[in-house]
């Protein structure tokens, strides 16, 4: 079991690349794959659940070549998926599972899909109610509430469904199952969550209309799409945001994370760290593949205490657990509501947050949406939060903060259990290293 020692006392100082958005990755597999042609996805996110997308597309007959920073898919058009051979297993991602289940919901053959313990545990009746209001046949642990899930493929119908979160991974499951349906499907969610995936739609011609909070697709189009020559995927606004939190609260930083993504649905801890009083600049704004991208310039800043609303939540659901430690050591009290959905992610964030950040000296008090954060104040000073031996629970997300938290602590942080890190962020260290030893 793999753990990461943290050393403090310096400021965080350079240029950096972070991966590839980890969830553009996984659209732009699938949609290259049942395009025509070959098409190439650059900077593509290798993390390990990005890995189990292309091994899971691999096993669906789809020859995917890798280089260093390229992919070469070969897609096989709308209809080119083949049996897969066995058990397609998805780890550790929720995105992974949920976006094939759509996906084969609508093909002429059996799949089985699971993951690991923690994708085990995450609830799937989410997606699997719809999908079978739209004629899917899905059996699974509790009903299909759990995986292992089970798909029959079969012919799909297109539905009106009202999503009763903002859960991007639920729109996204539907909308590739509207790919394969027979008419109309409309889906309509209370808030605007993450919109890769109709942008990856509109970028490859698909028909897909928008008109409020509501998406119109028209199913089974009678022409195919043809791969992208080259679509470069932003780099990771999830990944940059450890980096951004530590340089803003580690005094006498100042780091450039270069050609990361900023859809605006994704930049809600921009606008976060804004309001905290965060000393952060977009540089040479641009697009890449459909995408918003910039230049993320940080430097040391004192933080304040805010009030994360639930209608903020879509944009940051990703980013709140390092949130917490940029709140933990901001001045006065920030509160977070409407995050319950925190609570079934790859652990329970606020459970796991809370218990992390108190072992290292943060006043928390858990809500059953979210937290209560009093901040220790105290910007120019290391010691603000207390070095410990910490736990990922096997949350990648959880161990980088609880990391990034311990470079203002006085003495050495250890965070255990750290494979977890592989999930979306092979190189974390390793970067964090880079800035640490960078000449002032």
């Amino acid at each position: 079991m793999a753990s990461l020692t943290i050393t403090p006392g310096k400021p965080l100082r350079g240029t950096i690349i972070v991966p590839g958005d980890k969830s553009i990755t996984h659209r732009a597999l699938i949609l290259t794959a049942l395009a025509e042609g070959v098409g190439k996805i650059k900077h593509y996110c290798r993390g390990e659940d990005c890995l189990n997308t292309i091994r899971a597309m691999r096993a669906l007959g789809i020859t995917i070549d890798e280089t260093n920073d390229d992919l070469r898919v070969h897609g096989k058009g709308l209809w080119g998926l083949a049996e897969p051979a066995g058990i397609i297993d998805c780890g550790n991602s929720g995105t992974g599972i949920r976006l094939l289940t759509g996906l084969l919901a609508g093909q002429d053959f059996f799949t089985v899909l699971t993951g690991d313990a923690s994708v085990r545990r995450r609830p799937m009746g989410r997606i699997v109610k719809p999908l079978r209001e739209m004629g899917a046949t899905i059996a699974g642990r509790k009903g299909g509430e759990l995986a292992p899930l089970a798909v029959t493929g079969t012919t799909l119908r297109g539905i009106t469904y009202v999503s009763p979160v903002a859960s991007a991974q639920i729109k996204s499951s539907l909308l590739l199952a509207a790919l394969f349906a027979k008419g109309t499907t409309r889906l309509s969610e209370p808030r605007v969550s993450r919109d890769h995936t109709e942008r990856l739609f509109q970028f490859y011609g698909l028909p897909l209309k928008r008109e409020g909070l509501t998406l119109t697709m028209e199913g089974r189009p009678s022409v195919g799409w043809t791969a992208a020559p080259e679509l470069t995927v932003p780099g990771d606004l999830s990944a940059a945001a450890f980096f951004i939190v530590g340089a803003t609260i580690v005094p006498g930083s100042d780091v450039t994370i270069t050609g990361v993504g900023v859809n605006p649905t994704r930049t809600g801890l921009l606008e976060v760290m804004d309001r905290m009083g965060a000393d952060i600049q977009l540089l040479n704004r641009r697009d890449e593949g459909g995408e918003p991208i910039a230049d993320i310039h940080v430097k040391s800043a004192p933080l304040r205490g805010v009030t994360i609303g639930p209608d903020l939540i879509p944009q940051t659901i990703d980013e709140l657990p390092i949130l917490c430690v940029a709140a933990a050591v901001a001045e006065g009290q920030t509160t977070i509501t409407g995050a319950e959905e925190l609570r079934v992610k790859e652990s329970d964030r606020i459970a796991t947050m809370a218990t992390e950040l108190r072992a290292m000296g943060a006043r928390m008090t858990e809500k059953p949406d979210g937290l209560v954060i009093e901040g220790l104040g105290r910007p120019e000073e290391y010691g603000r939060l207390t070095a410990t031996n910490g736990q990922s629970h096997g949350d990648h997300r959880v161990a980088m903060s609880i990391a990034i938290g311990g470079l203002t602590a006085l003495k050495e942080t250890m965070v255990r259990d750290t494979d977890c890190i592989e999930t979306s962020f092979p190189d974390f260290h390793g970067k964090l290293l880079d800035l640490l030893t960078a000449p002032c």
